[in-house]
């Protein structure tokens, strides 16, 4: 056994701070080593979109002892920014998960402890609307206690900024330095809620902050005249994955004309335990068992369904035989930017400085709608909060219009009141799109295929390699190096023609010898192969799960090529990993 995990282990069980349910809890798995050490052998760590993890007693996983120290490095920041930052204040949200309620609570209290102000949402609410909160009501940062899409076991906690997007960049940095040092749970500062309220140092927030939240949500409605055309006939079935999106999307879609909605009613209520669907995610058809049922039942045009702290959102079209088509994130992407930018190119408002953003593993298919479009696109690391920083980055410099930023994981945010993916408004212009191309005969379906058949067959695939605890890290971690190392020339039939190293942020030119330049994006570990065609290949490590995560993308002229390339890319992809680690298991 890793000796620092067991050091680890031995400090918690010997910890007076540490309350006895969880010293039985971590007796209990004193004659298992290997969970000790998953469990120990390091701090959990900020990855894509902050902490997350399995709920358990450890340094590893996601508890009070975890959130604790996350709330006293984040305070110990606003500290060292003056008496002002702590007088603005942190705004706390959470979701439906297990415990969500009590880690934001648990936060508000050590962040009282420091004498910083807090706003705590009084009962749960999307993430976007935490991000909108913070700018609306002047805080310094924001906490939102979610696990996004994971399954039931896990738990997580995002920090964000002023700016109202997650933290990136230097001042990441400089929170998670200080949560490192945050070590010593003794020392760990907090009061009670009694106390915190009446030194005025935690304040609750209302449902009041809705009507401004929504107020902003429905300004980005573009067509209201095609909602009131198509109410009358057109039906929407909605689950919220016992999530967040419940109320404000319900709410939207009634108050912007849609009349036909309908709930999956298994799904309505907040659930930690998601028990008709093993993963709350709406990137997965099988979490829509239960809303295709009742499409079919309704007869339904349109199927939406959020994740649990409703910031992605999913979407499913009727098919002629009476069956739901899943559309990717991809696919959705690329109609929001058709239809955004041919409404406002036939209404004369096109900015000639709009900008789309979007993220380095998303389908180039948007970026070339755009362009038809005259509008440029803008690459990001994976996270949407790269795409925040770039919102503020135009707001700060007032030279370029941001119009849609979306990923392919089917994040997406029109409108600059948020800083984060919003599926509220995503419902409300995904549902307004959906009518319009109900007006003319055609499903969502019809209208990607008639973006096929103009812009070429754009297809995608994401393959995620499960590898848990220590040993899977350092798989992980020599699996990017053996592929940075491996001079390849081509992949499958297809000639290299680029090599994109996000971590040495050097970008080579396979055509050009001795040819490279310097990639302008944060450092990260990734590693994208440009190949001829338009085809190309991206390895990344999760940030929020113990996977490596293998995307591809193609360009034909026809969707059964497209199909085939795809199969064939993804495959080489697959078999190249297990070729560096024969005979060992690897699950996908």
């Amino acid at each position: 056994m890793d000796s620092k995990a067991l050091m680890n282990y031995k400090s918690w069980l010997h910890d007076p701070s540490i309350d006895e349910d969880t010293k039985v809890e971590l007796e209990s798995i004193k004659d298992n080593p290997q969970e000790i050490e998953d469990r120990f052998f390091m701090d959990l760590e900020f990855g894509t979109a902050g902490l997350r993890g399995i709920m358990a007693a450890g340094t590893n996983r996601m508890n009070k002892y975890v959130v604790r120290k996350s709330a006293q490095g984040l305070a110990n920041y606003i500290i060292s920014k003056g008496d002002g930052a702590k007088a603005r204040g942190v705004a706390i949200a959470y979701d439906s998960r297990k415990m969500s309620k009590e880690f934001a609570q648990e936060s508000s209290y050590v962040l009282a402890g420091n004498g910083v102000k807090v706003y705590l949402f009084d009962e749960l609410k999307p993430t976007p609307e935490l991000s909108f909160a913070i700018r609306h009501l002047g805080c310094i940062s924001g906490i939102v206690i979610t696990a996004s899409h994971n399954p039931a076991e896990y738990n997580g906690l995002k920090i964000y900024w002023e700016d109202g997007a997650q933290i990136a960049g230097a001042r990441a940095r400089g929170i998670i330095d200080e949560i490192s040092m945050a070590a010593n749970l003794k020392n760990i500062r907090t009061l009670t809620k009694e106390k915190a309220e009446a030194r005025g140092l935690l304040t609750y927030i209302g449902n009041n902050l809705d009507d401004v939240y929504l107020g902003e949500v429905k300004k980005q409605l573009l067509r209201a005249d095609i909602i009131e055309k198509a109410a009358h006939d057109f039906k929407i079935v909605y689950t919220p994955l016992y999530g967040t999106g419940n109320a404000p999307i319900r709410r939207i879609l009634n108050e912007v004309g849609f009349k036909k909605v309908m709930v999956v009613r298994e799904q309505e209520m907040p659930d930690h335990r998601f028990p008709t669907v093993k993963y709350p995610n709406p990137e997965n058809k099988k979490a829509f068992r239960l809303a295709i049922e009742l499409a079919k039942k309704e007869n339904a045009n349109l199927i939406i369904g959020t994740d649990p702290d409703c910031d992605r959102i999913g979407v499913l079209v009727k098919e002629d035989a009476g069956g739901y088509t899943l559309l990717s994130g991809n696919q959705i992407g690329a109609l929001l930017v058709e239809y955004i930018l041919k409404t406002l190119n036939e209404k004369d408002l096109l900015p000639e400085n709009g900008v789309i953003i979007k993220t380095i593993v998303t389908s180039e298919m948007g970026a070339d709608i755009a362009k038809g479009y005259g509008i440029k696109t803008i690459n990001t690391l994976t996270g949407f909060k790269y795409i925040g920083e770039k919102i503020n980055e135009f707001e700060q410099m007032g030279e370029k219009t941001f119009l849609l930023g979306y990923e392919e994981s089917c994040g997406y945010l029109v409108g600059t009141y948020a800083r984060d993916k919003d599926a509220v408004v995503s419902a409300m212009l995904i549902s307004e799109m959906a009518a319009y191309y109900h007006l003319r005969g055609m499903n969502l379906y019809d209208a990607v295929t008639n973006l096929y058949n103009k812009y070429g067959y754009y297809l995608e695939d994401l393959k995620s390699i499960t590898l848990e605890g220590k040993e899977g890290m350092n798989l992980i971690s020599m699996i990017m190096k053996n592929f940075r190392k491996s001079k390849m020339k081509t992949i499958g039939d297809k000639k290299i023609l680029c090599i994109e190293d996000y971590d040495s942020q050097i970008r080579t030119y396979l055509s050009t010898p001795n040819h490279s330049e310097k990639i302008e994006l944060p450092r990260a570990d990734v590693v994208k192969f440009i190949l001829e065609k338009g085809h190309w290949v991206c390895l990344r490590p999760s940030g929020t799960e113990p996977k490596l995560k293998i995307y591809s993308g193609v360009k034909g002229d026809k969707l059964n090529e497209s199909k085939r390339e795809l199969a064939a890319l993804t495959c080489w992809a697959e078999e190249k990993i297990f070729s560096f680690f024969p005979g060992k298991k690897i699950s996908t």
